[in-house]
């Protein structure tokens, strides 16, 4: 897709999922490798529903890379801001899962977390032209793990202000690629004042603010348009525009988990481009928005794999004629 109005910057990798539920690391048997990574996650699934996104971030020069790559055009991502790494490899991820599908990253394989090439994302190799066209920055917290992406973030930052884009957190912290949680606190932190939207999973909620009240936060950082605070089964809550309610999550047999964030992510990014940000002012125009990102978010845990298993925007609406949240 030509000028992305969505740009998703930070890491694609794969997600080599446990074959086996409910056993730990050492004892799993066989693994299965699905394209993931937060970002990727969200940019695919907007396209899926028809928002033109383009994805930032950085891939080896091997055949993981060369896979993700293809997975990302495949759906119709634009790759202009991919970069390739020639002796960083590509990150794979190694995740565990209960027996009721939730999971737990358990590891990086042979290599150390900082080895792999999206921790070398090159700010002065970030392509002007696409913050030109787009709307919004969609990023995360990983990349400020480390030294080079870090500067890539703050650098990507810049550029969405400079380009007046919206931009938008999605915290998705992961204390294992962190050395110390309390500078990973601390950077994340420095990132909130120069972010319109924030979200955060419950958990994060309690670790960064103390609470997990959407308008708490709000009012706390003061600077923000608004915020999500998702719980997984339990449903999310959602401070917008000064529009604040709780949703239920709708009920579904659950598979896998992994990448159901993201799909929230994307679906409240992809309506709220079809509205407009004026139409967080109106109360049941913001229910109707969060409601729609529940619905991507659950639809794709039915199937495995963050990617592979993302709807279309057909296939939300159909679920959204025939399910109401309780």
């Amino acid at each position: 897709m030509s000028n992305p109005r969505v740009l998703c910057l930070g890491e694609v990798l794969f997600d080599c999922l446990a074959d086996q539920l409910g056993l730990k690391l050492d004892e799993v048997q066989s693994w299965t490798p699905y394209p993931g990574g937060a970002p990727a996650n969200v940019a695919c699934a907007l396209v899926k529903l028809g928002t033109p996104t383009g994805f930032i971030g950085a891939v080896g020069e091997d055949e993981p890379g060369n896979a993700l790559v293809k997975v990302l055009e495949d759906v119709g991502v634009d790759t202009t801001g991919v970069q390739r790494h020639a002796t960083a490899p590509t990150r794979q991820v190694y995740v565990v899962r209960d027996l009721a599908g939730d999971r737990t990253f358990a590891g990086f394989g042979e290599y150390d977390t900082s080895e792999f090439a999206d921790t070398r994302l090159q700010a002065k190799q970030l392509p002007h032209a696409l913050f030109q066209e787009a709307d919004f920055l969609v990023l995360g917290t990983l990349e400020l793990a480390y030294p080079e992406s870090e500067k890539a973030v703050n650098r990507a930052l810049d550029l969405a202000e400079h380009y007046d884009l919206k931009i938008l957190l999605d915290v998705n912290w992961r204390p294992v690629f962190w050395q110390d949680a309390d500078i990973a606190r601390h950077k994340i932190q420095e990132i909130f004042k120069r972010v319109d939207f924030l979200k955060l999973a419950k958990e994060e909620a309690e670790w960064l603010f103390d609470t997990t009240d959407p308008g708490a936060i709000t009012y706390r950082l003061n600077s923000l348009e608004g915020v999500l605070v998702t719980d997984g089964e339990k449903g999310c809550a959602y401070c917008l525009a000064e529009n604040e309610d709780k949703l239920p999550a709708f009920y579904v047999p659950v598979v896998d988990t992994t990448g159901a964030g993201d799909s929230f992510l994307a679906g409240f990014i992809h309506q709220l481009l079809l509205n407009g940000i004026q139409g967080l002012s109106d109360a049941q125009t913001t229910k109707r928005i969060v409601t729609y990102a529940s619905a991507v978010g659950a639809l794709t845990t039915i199937k495995p794999g963050a990617i592979a298993s993302q709807p279309t925007a057909e296939e939300v609406t159909a679920f959204l004629a025939a399910n109401r949240l309780a």
